[in-house]
């Protein structure tokens, strides 16, 4: 563990990061340090004793998934806001982490499958689409240094398309395939058709194909570089506070939802 010390900036917000080493852990403490209203005051990573988190307002949490729901625990045991980038949050782990935040009254988490606005907007619009069209997939494409598949971004567009599906009352996406050994037609996520792409020299980017008949609905969203993030992540830590429990998805700070 390693606290930064500097003089405090008037009514500035302490944050530390979980995952501080790491390509997107490392953006975020530039982002912090840069930002008028936050002041970064912790930054620890693999094997570091989280302690008190530097006296941190609001953590950041961008590990692995296999660590980040002890370290988000430790957060919530500890009474500070945690605003979480780590993806591989199954519903049994969300429905442990309700019952250690509704034990601490007021502690906020936000978990948010994508920080960039850009690719809230994507699941916004495609959430909004799902229900005119009879077919429906999703193509994510990442870096191959990604250690999850699908990513959490389009696990979570998958499930708000197939929620709307369902609201709509249309069935089961047509698809005729019965034998597929090797896995070509991608997995299904809540009924969705998802195919993850790993390639060097991509960071993060998503479509998701709409058809109907005589027709192609094509929405993309593509993060160039992790910079793209950080608006959103600075969001998440100046309102998570306000947002007391378990909060799912950016999108229902920015009036979204």
């Amino acid at each position: 563990m390693c606290p930064l010390t500097r003089l405090a900036r008037v009514s500035a917000i302490k944050v530390s990061v979980i995952g501080a080493d790491g390509r997107m852990g490392s953006e975020v403490c530039r982002a912090v340090e840069a930002a008028a209203d936050t002041e970064l005051v912790g930054r620890f990573d693999h094997g570091d004793d989280l302690g008190d988190l530097a006296g941190a307002d609001v953590v950041v949490e961008f590990s692995v998934p296999d660590a980040s729901a002890a370290n988000v625990a430790h957060c919530v045991e500890r009474g500070v806001h945690v605003v979480v980038g780590t993806t591989g949050w199954s519903e049994d782990k969300l429905a442990t982490l309700r019952d250690q935040v509704g034990a601490r009254p007021g502690v906020g988490v936000l978990i948010a499958p994508n920080f960039a606005i850009g690719a809230i907007l994507m699941m916004s619009f495609a959430q909004q689409a799902a229900r005119f069209y009879e077919s429906v997939e999703v193509v994510e494409l990442h870096h191959p240094d990604k250690v999850d598949a699908p990513s959490g971004t389009a696990a979570r567009t998958a499930s708000l398309i197939g929620a709307a599906r369902r609201e709509a009352g249309l069935g089961d996406v047509p698809d005729a395939t019965t034998h597929d050994p090797d896995g070509a037609r991608g997995a299904r996520v809540d009924g969705i058709p998802v195919h993850a792409l790993r390639l060097r020299g991509l960071v993060a980017h998503q479509e998701v194909l709409f058809g109907g008949t005589g027709e192609l609905l094509t929405i993309r969203h593509d993060s160039f570089d992790r910079v793209s993030f950080m608006p959103g992540v600075l969001e998440g830590v100046r309102k998570v506070a306000d947002h007391p429990g378990v909060t799912v998805g950016l999108e229902h700070y920015l009036g979204l939802a």
